[in-house]
């Protein structure tokens, strides 16, 4: 599809129901019939947008990174406009992701962990996804604290990482307190 076509009614309501599928019940678990019959479109309108599941994956992963950082902005919008710093302002919005109802942890982690090698392109997209994460937290680390805080960057992306990881496992939002603190600490040890 070129950059300029709008994408079809039916290729968007396909996207949307995998991710949706995908996300709670993981990749593997969900079968095309399943997409085809809750997306309400024919099994030929699918293939026709898409090859394989492979390919609808890698379109289902780029769909979820649009919409997480759609999200992630607003949030820290909202929590910004209440008086945080940016760096406040984006663990507030992780706590608030942590606190949804349908809240299973980071899709690009599930993602790497269920297919592993099985599908490449969404691997590295995945992988990607994760580095351009970690450029953006790196952002606002800079933003709220200086360029000299840029140097405990990755500890505090780990830090993330693993609230992320525990959020889930824990099925509790402190998580997000819990890696701000310790930003918090590794930052101040910058000034």
């Amino acid at each position: 599809m070129s950059k300029t076509q709008r994408p079809s009614n039916a290729r968007k309501r396909i996207v949307e129901t995998a991710e949706k599928l995908f996300y709670s019940e993981g990749i593997r678990a969900v079968g095309i019939d399943r997409v085809i019959a809750e997306a309400g479109v024919a099994k030929m309108t699918l293939y026709n947008h898409f090859k394989s599941k492979d390919d609808l994956v890698v379109e289902v992963l780029k769909y979820r990174e649009e919409q997480f950082d759609l999200y992630l902005r607003q949030r820290m919008l909202e929590h910004q406009s209440q008086g945080l710093n940016p760096l406040k302002a984006f663990f507030a919005a992780l706590k608030d992701w942590f606190e949804c109802a349908d809240y299973r942890g980071c899709s690009f982690l599930n993602a790497l962990a269920e297919l592993a090698d099985s599908n490449p392109t969404a691997t590295d997209f995945c992988s990607d996804h994760k580095r351009r994460f970690k450029e953006q937290l790196t952002e606002i680390i800079i933003e709220t604290a200086g360029p000299q805080a840029a140097s405990v960057a990755p500890a505090i992306s780990v830090l993330v990482e693993g609230a992320i990881v525990t959020a889930v496992s824990e099925g509790n939002a402190t998580a997000a307190s819990i890696a701000e603190e310790a930003a918090e600490i590794l930052i101040s040890q910058t000034q």
